[in-house]
């Protein structure tokens, strides 16, 4: 579930930081953009990306914290 839970978080990471590279070297990839803010295509989950990324960040914290707890055997 987690890594599941992670590819949203990396997918916005990458984008986000391959276009400000791009950006700085003159190119303007500006679909690069739109997958960082979650339009993919036909799909425009812009509405509520910014509140799934949020929860999908606190299910990874929670999940890191219970490993990081969990005592061992």
């Amino acid at each position: 579930m987690v890594p599941l839970a992670a590819l949203p978080l990396l997918l916005t990471a990458s984008t986000g930081s391959l276009y400000s590279l791009l950006l700085e070297q003159g190119i303007d990839a500006f679909w690069l953009l739109k997958v960082h803010t979650g339009q993919f295509g036909w799909i425009n989950l812009q509405p509520v990306y910014p509140m799934l990324l949020g929860v999908l960040t606190i299910l990874v914290t929670v999940s890191g914290l219970a490993m990081l707890l969990k005592p061992s055997r």
